[in-house]
């Protein structure tokens, strides 16, 4: 295993050490649901895996979908205005788990114990596990010219995501911090309604490369 000093920049970025930058972590993530930490990777690990995505470009899976907010098919059967039963477009190209060498380091900080704990004590949890599913647990997405990732909630409880590369233009983060309550099977429609037609101010991120962004997705 390679050191986490060489992936993460530990002197902006102290997960290891300082339990004030921790919970300081933690308090942010649960007001804003979500954390955004700029010039989290060293400058050697940007520059690896921008390499590395390169070369693995060519291997990449192409595929564009149609669903709904809640990732589900459309439903015949229930209203076309009904905003839970809108078609929203993603299409991207994505490098699954398995064809990411061993020695990646997205697999180094994927399996690293102190990046383990740091998320655990941010999430404020117990424990969290891998993936058993051996093409899910980390992806390259590659996003071309008017691609998108069109707005949904996630099926999991939060996502991780790591910044590798930045667009010549567009591609922009964006979310909203209210519209759903997933354990009271709450969705604010009305809201909803008004973001996928734009009609809704939205929050947005402006990335850099070696930006790590944890978000309660589900929510």
């Amino acid at each position: 295993m390679i050191g986490i000093d060489k992936i993460v920049n530990l002197l902006k970025h102290p997960i290891v050490e300082s339990n004030n930058y921790i919970n300081s972590c933690h308090d942010k993530l649960k007001k804003e649901s979500v954390l955004q930490l700029d010039n989290f990777l060293t400058d050697e690990a940007i520059s690896l895996l921008q390499n590395e995505a390169k070369k693995l470009h060519g291997q990449a899976y192409y595929c564009c979908q149609f669903h709904t907010i809640l990732l589900n098919k459309k439903d015949e059967e229930i209203s076309d205005q009904d905003p839970c039963n809108i078609e929203v477009k993603s299409d991207k190209g994505c490098v699954p788990h398995d064809l990411i060498p061993s020695k990646s380091f997205l697999n180094q900080i994927y399996k690293s114990d102190e990046f383990k704990e740091f998320i655990k004590k941010v999430l404020g949890v117990k424990n969290i596990y891998p993936y058993k599913d051996n093409l899910s647990s980390i992806n390259y997405n590659y996003y071309e010219k008017f691609q998108q990732l069109g707005w949904h909630f996630d099926n999991a409880s939060f996502a991780i995501t790591l910044m590798i590369d930045s667009p010549d233009k567009g591609g922009v983060f964006q979310y909203i911090t209210k519209g759903r309550d997933y354990e009271n099977n709450y969705v604010d429609k009305n809201l909803i309604s008004k973001v996928i037609k734009g009609n809704e101010n939205v929050n947005e991120l402006q990335v850099k490369p070696g930006s790590l962004i944890l978000f309660y997705g589900r929510n």
